[in-house]
């Protein structure tokens, strides 16, 4: 197999940058999946747009202020995504992921993305409970993904990793799990180590966890575009992101 793979930054991101253009250039990564941290686009935008490699962007999350499960927080997340797709226009994004909120409605999701009206939008699939104070979050079932996805006219990027720690706090079988939400057709996967009996989202580098990687590329759909989501160790170098490359094309059948 041979897949597309993401390097996931931050927009305030500069200390990678030249190294980010290098491995690019030497044929390591595919793309840059951009997170637009909040209020950062008329510092940064200028340091993304000269170096002239494919984006994806990744609007703001429930950390970043947005929550669209929230009615009350629909003006803060219009601010939000409007700076997400300013992103998008200049860095010519194919695509804009969204979270789907957390301690809310998953209704108030759909809605809220389905007056945004963006083509590019895909939501993402979420653990079933949060990092932070065990709060539940929404789109953590195919079910849920499958509903926003047909009121709001979204696409869908599969979270791995999330989709593992959600079947877990379900109670169902992880690969079949999985099946169900390749049913919905991702366009984009997220692609970590984890836990595999565990219920909180990890960002493991390959082989520091229990997920079978093997099997899991298995479920992956040849030439799909794969985010790498592993941490990143130092603020001045990708060396762990070039190691998680090398480990997980070793693993590609």
């Amino acid at each position: 197999m041979s897949y597309l793979y993401g390097l996931k930054l931050y927009s305030t991101n500069s200390s990678y940058v030249n190294e980010a253009v290098r491995l690019f250039h030497s044929g390591v990564y595919d793309y840059i999946e951009l997170y637009a941290v909040p209020d950062s686009y008329n510092e940064y935008i200028s340091l993304w747009y000269r170096i002239k490699i494919p984006f994806i962007i990744h609007a703001a999350h429930f950390r970043g202020g947005m929550n669209l499960a929230k009615r009350e927080a629909e003006l803060n997340n219009r601010r939000l995504m409007s700076e997400a797709q300013r992103f998008a226009d200049k860095l010519n994004a194919l695509n804009i992921i969204v979270h789907p909120g957390i301690a809310g409605e998953i209704a108030e999701t759909a809605r809220q993305l389905k007056l945004i009206t963006d083509q590019r939008i895909l939501i993402e699939n979420k653990p079933y409970y949060a990092i932070d104070n065990d709060l539940i979050c929404n789109g953590t079932t195919p079910d849920e993904i499958r509903m926003i996805m047909s009121e709001a006219r979204v696409g869908f990027c599969l979270d791995i990793g999330h989709a593992i720690c959600s079947a877990n706090a379900h109670r169902r079988e992880h690969y079949d799990f999985l099946a169900e939400f390749l049913e919905l057709r991702p366009v984009l996967f997220h692609l970590t180590d984890g836990e595999v009996e565990g219920i909180k989202d990890r960002h493991d580098h390959f082989g520091a966890g229990s997920f079978d990687l093997a099997k899991i590329l298995s479920f992956i759909p040849e030439t799909a575009r794969v985010t790498i989501e592993t941490d990143k160790n130092s603020v001045n170098n990708l060396n762990d992101f070039l190691a998680d490359i090398k480990y997980i094309k070793r693993l590609e059948s």
